[in-house]
């Protein structure tokens, strides 16, 4: 189920359009060299870590080394969707990393009893990026 990505690719789960291109340029600002795969909802997020439907060939949906997940999405929810991947064996070591607008800490405190790896507030800052990446060690190349 799983190949190992090269380089680092990294799942953005997303559905605003305003945040996505925040997180697009922090990215860009921090001179993280990853490939970013978007989904809009938690539905989609799903099919591509299962890797079914449009999202089968491994070679053109690279499997993530890291999960960027939105908690208000539509489909299926942030929370939703993080409780399919840890009930999943197969993804036990694969970081997940809720982001999310909402600075209450029972949001915080729900992501983590979800076995979330870390919880960023929006909009995502290129320095929490670069710390994020060096955190779950994966190899980046700065500008």
């Amino acid at each position: 189920m799983r190949v190992s990505p090269s380089p680092v690719t990294v799942l953005l789960v997303e559905d605003h359009l305003d945040d996505l291109i925040l997180a697009q340029r922090a990215f860009k600002k921090a001179g993280i060299k990853a490939t970013l795969v978007v989904c809009r909802d938690g539905e989609q997020a799903i099919q591509y870590l299962a890797g079914t439907g449009a999202f089968a060939d491994r070679q053109r949906s690279p499997f993530p080394s890291l999960v960027l997940l939105d908690w208000k999405l539509p489909q299926r929810s942030g929370h939703e969707v993080l409780q399919w991947i840890r009930a999943q064996s197969a993804l036990d070591c694969l970081p997940v990393v809720v982001c999310s607008s909402s600075k209450e800490p029972e949001d915080v405190s729900r992501a983590y009893q979800a076995a979330a790896n870390g919880y960023l507030e929006k909009p995502l800052e290129p320095r929490s990026l670069l710390e994020l990446l060096d955190r779950f060690d994966l190899k980046r190349e700065e500008a």
